[in-house]
């Protein structure tokens, strides 16, 4: 594509508008900046809201994909890409599942993360390549992050996946985008002009980030990865979050402290099957059948009746 088409492709999106309300921006002290960002950020989770009909479906899809084993990809070029990359990473620990489970691919790969490949995000070919190189399946469910939504890389990843037969997902912030018309289902929250013209870090990007958080915390409970509002799957890994166990265990049961070290310690730190046998009583062995048994549910598993 020419700099002209490129230039007047550009001026037809939503995201790389002027803001009106900005426009006087530069001439403002510190605290009259920040009120202007502000302003604008507060209209984001509104137009969050709008779309959760289409957010909705694509959970039902990747709980789908989850009971059957396969994953969530997430394919994304400069922010959107880091944004894909942060949200799988936070799952292993977050929810105790395997860390291919989740996966974010972004373009100019890993070094991208750290220092701006921008480049990188011109090659169809290379959306592509990435999802051939973890065997893309047609069990997967693949979102296509892009802002603007007509970055190469996201579209030829987005294109493969389609005739792979993976579920498809095009997460952008301009309305009947490319990967929009790609994909199965289409998340488009409205947000309007950047607070700088472009600078779609702003509220695009917060806006993927409400919606990307919605995708993997809604399905991670829809498959039983949470006990009430307790993260009760999360992996102790640290101090933090052996603590944040000890807790988890003491809130549910209303066991002591040393008591619920004693079940984590008894369980090998799996803070569900501490639970359930200090609710119990049951053997460790006998807990995780019951475990099985339910499907991985604790409030099933416990015995407990839907509300």
């Amino acid at each position: 594509m020419g700099e002209q088409e490129l230039m007047s492709e550009l001026e037809r999106l939503v995201s790389e508008d002027r803001n009106p309300k900005t426009m006087d921006i530069d001439l403002l002290p510190t605290i009259g900046i920040l009120r202007k960002i502000n302003d604008e950020d507060s209209g984001v989770p509104a137009a969050v809201e709008k779309v959760i009909p289409e957010i909705a479906a694509a959970v039902d899809r990747i709980v789908s994909a989850f009971q059957k084993g396969a994953r969530l990809v997430y394919i994304g070029a400069g922010t959107s890409g880091r944004l894909g990359v942060l949200d799988a990473s936070e799952c292993p620990p977050t929810f105790g599942v395997p860390e291919d489970m989740v996966l974010g691919l972004i373009a100019g790969g890993p070094k991208a993360l750290m220092r701006a490949a921008e480049g990188a995000e011109d090659d169809p070919q290379q959306g592509m390549k990435a999802l051939q190189d973890i065997k893309l399946t047609a069990d997967d469910v693949v979102v296509g992050i892009a802002v603007s939504g007509r970055t190469p890389y996201v579209i030829g990843g987005l294109t493969y996946a389609k005739q792979v037969g993976a579920t498809t997902v095009a997460l952008s912030c301009n309305p009947r985008s490319t990967i929009a018309g790609i994909a199965d289902i289409a998340i488009s929250p409205f947000v309007g002009p950047e607070v700088l013209a472009g600078s779609t870090r702003l509220k695009s990007g917060t806006a993927q980030k409400l919606v990307l958080n919605m995708l993997t915390t809604a399905s991670m409970i829809r498959i039983g990865k949470s006990y009430q509002n307790l993260m009760v799957d999360l992996n102790p890994s640290n101090k933090k979050l052996v603590a944040r166990a000890v807790g988890i265990v003491m809130q549910t049961t209303g066991c002591t402290a040393q008591q619920a070290r004693q079940a984590l310690d008894q369980t090998g730190k799996d803070v569900k099957l501490a639970i359930l046998v200090t609710i119990t009583g049951m053997s460790v062995k006998e807990a995780r059948q019951a475990l099985d048994n339910a499907g991985g549910f604790l409030r099933k598993a416990i015995g407990e009746k839907p509300v």
